[in-house]
């Protein structure tokens, strides 16, 4: 019987939650077969790739004739199947808190909350990803092969297209000034969460899920790992966390650093954000 497969991507916030998990449940490297799924290329929207997960995110897993397709499945499935005698604590409703919309990490590389944000953002990757991903979205919405899909492909490229104009300056002013206060919103819910909300859910020291991560914990080091490299971070070091003070506008809240401290001396966390973080 072939081995799972597990379509990844090396910057991919969320496909770092189950690398984290292969590491920390004893999986070998040849227990599970690893595809990378470029997004920065757009390779998540290829009609091939939506025939495995028709959402064309990451991470997607295939076990046993079935495909698993959002991130808490993925993880799941990793912890519930762990063959090294590795046991952690299971999963919770917080899981689903992590990635409410509300909370999500993703927009906040192409988010902008003024001219001088979106002007540095247009100049830089974030204008190269939103570029390639509406050149893969209109190549592979041509073809042939995509008419099962089409659905998937009118809706990206009416919400991909709609921050590309403003990156290009095409869009009207009242578009753009609507990007600019959804996008300080967002980071005014993240604000609240980091400083007051966070700290309550966060025992005194070490994990979610005890001495050691649990399920949970996959999920929210990835989170916050994203969040401080938006902020400007890149150092995974334990005083890495710090990064996100210029955001927050008060210090990190000491159970968040100590969370962040633990983490950053666990063999996954080093070994998934060893060329930084993502």
């Amino acid at each position: 019987m072939s081995n799972p497969i597990l379509y990844t991507f090396g910057p991919s916030v969320w496909a770092s939650v189950p690398e984290l998990a292969l590491v920390e449940l004893g999986y070998d490297q040849d227990d599970i077969e690893k595809k990378v799924v470029n997004l920065a290329e757009g390779e998540n929207f290829t009609p091939t790739f939506l025939k495995i997960n028709p959402r064309g995110t990451l991470p997607t897993f295939q076990a046993g004739g079935k495909a698993y397709t959002s991130t808490a499945e993925v993880t799941s499935y990793l912890v519930a199947h762990a063959s090294n005698g590795v046991a952690v604590a299971t999963g919770t409703d917080f899981i689903n808190k992590i990635h409410e919309e509300q909370y999500d990490p993703n927009f906040l590389k192409v988010s902008a909350r003024h001219e001088d944000e979106l002007r540095s953002k247009a100049s830089g990757f974030s204008m190269t990803f939103i570029q390639n991903r509406q050149n893969a979205l209109e190549k592979h919405s041509a073809t042939s092969q995509s008419a099962d899909y089409r659905e998937f492909y009118n809706t990206k490229l009416a919400e991909n297209g709609k921050v590309l104009s403003i990156y290009q300056s095409k869009a009207s002013e009242n578009v753009k000034n609507s990007f600019f206060e959804y996008s300080r919103a967002h980071w005014d819910t993240l604000k609240v969460f980091i400083l007051k909300e966070l700290p309550d859910i966060l025992p005194e020291g070490g994990f979610l899920g005890g001495d050691k991560p649990g399920e949970d914990d996959f999920h929210l080091a990835a989170w916050l790992a994203r969040i401080v490299f938006v902020a400007g971070g890149a150092d995974s070091s334990k005083d890495g966390v710090r990064a996100i003070e210029k955001e927050l506008g008060k210090p990190t809240p000491e159970k968040v650093a100590s969370y962040w401290t633990a983490w950053s001396k666990r063999k996954s966390w080093q070994e998934v954000y060893a060329n930084g973080l993502h």
